[in-house]
């Protein structure tokens, strides 16, 4: 049976203010590669291993779930004479009720692996560990209930330690029957080539801003315009809920405003920002700020060297993209600078230098940057 986590401890795989994948009754967008499971499936050509990857907060485990569903849920074509007809799609009903089961963490055909609690049972583990794949091994020794299909969940691959990874990969190379294993990776180059290469990969990109839209409102959040959050949250709905949960469109907004007075920057309305990130329990807001900035920085870079300016985040973006990016020169000065403050904001974190000092460091090395760029 899947393990259920204590009510104590948040679920390892579930996003903050948002559905589990599990709970999510429609998934938006990824149409081609729910065909190409669909084609697969009805050929009598399942893989046993499939790759589910793409960047964060795109659905990678809504689809995951969702295969899973359907895979547990559609009777086995014996080819006999009063076999179903060849399913047309994968939406399988949310009363169904292996649907119900799973949404229960109670289907007696389904393994989840995902990480666990400690030895103590006081946190949840940051890796994935050897012993919850020895868990999922002895769960799959055993016989099916029905003798039919089982599926395994593995949420995500890359929390996998090296020894859990190598159990899994023996999983892999020699699979239990009947089982089907779904294994959801942000970063698939990570990972064992070895677990790569028995896998079947379904690579998802980032949505699209009115599939983004539909499912932040499923997820029960409200957006204004679709696309300066699809250009925000990079099509990623785990994404666009930080950007949304914490005011990160005021934030690049702001940004923008600070360098558009570039190359003199507004000293105290920096340090405004940058306090915002400071104290205890202000952690998640610094984060963000961060990736908002390196956000803006790919964007100079990007139009820069492209020539062409992406659709506006904020008021007033694509003016500043063309003032301080004018051409391939300039872009590739504000790439190599992005490097090197992601870099810092590594290394401050690292030692635990104050946010708000580390914030300011940074916008002194951008002014430098933008005087240097006005003054070639």
């Amino acid at each position: 049976m899947p393990s259920v986590y204590l009510a104590d401890f948040p679920e390892p795989d579930r996003v903050e203010g948002a559905p589990h994948p599990r709970e999510t009754t429609h998934l938006f967008g990824h149409a081609a590669q729910q065909a190409e499971f669909l084609r697969v499936y009805k050929a009598g050509r399942l893989h046993h291993g499939w790759l589910v990857t793409g960047p964060r907060g795109v659905g990678k485990a809504t689809l995951a779930w969702k295969l899973a569903r359907f895979l547990l849920a559609t009777p086995a074509d014996d080819g006999g004479m009063f076999a179903p007809p060849p399913p047309e799609t994968l939406d399988i009903a949310a009363d169904h009720p292996v649907a119900r089961r799973m949404a229960a963490l109670s289907e007696p055909r389904l393994f989840l692996l995902r990480r666990g609690l400690n030895n103590g049972e006081t946190a949840v583990t940051q890796d994935i560990l050897v012993g919850e794949v020895r868990k999922m091994k002895d769960f799959f020794a055993m016989t099916a209930p029905d003798g039919g299909r089982r599926v395994a969940i593995i949420d995500a691959a890359d929390d996998l330690n090296t020894n859990a990874a190598n159990a899994l990969l023996k999983l892999l190379e020699e699979p239990p029957e009947g089982v089907t294993f779904f294994l959801i990776s942000h970063q698939p180059f990570r990972l064992l080539p070895t677990i790569r290469s028995r896998c079947r990969e379904l690579r998802l990109g980032p949505l699209a801003p009115d599939d983004l839209a539909a499912a932040l409102a499923q997820a029960g959040a409200e957006v204004g315009d679709a696309q300066a959050l699809a250009e925000l949250a990079g099509g990623s709905v785990g994404e666009a809920l930080r950007v949304l949960n914490l005011d990160g469109a005021d934030i690049y907004a702001t940004l923008v405003q600070l360098f558009t007075a570039l190359p003199r920057m507004d000293r105290a309305r920096a340090l405004g920002l940058a306090e915002t990130g400071a104290g205890k329990g202000n952690e998640a807001r610094f984060d963000l700020a961060v990736t908002l900035m390196d956000l803006l920085l790919a964007r100079l870079a990007r139009s820069g060297t492209s020539g062409t300016a992406p659709p506006e985040a904020t008021a007033g973006e694509a003016r500043l993209l063309a003032q301080l990016a004018p051409d391939p020169w300039a872009g590739r000065a504000w790439a190599e600078l992005a490097q090197s403050l992601a870099a810092r904001a590594r290394r401050g974190k690292a030692v635990n230098l104050d946010p708000a000092a580390l914030l300011m460091d940074m916008f002194l090395q951008i002014e430098k940057t933008a005087a240097f760029l006005a003054a070639r």
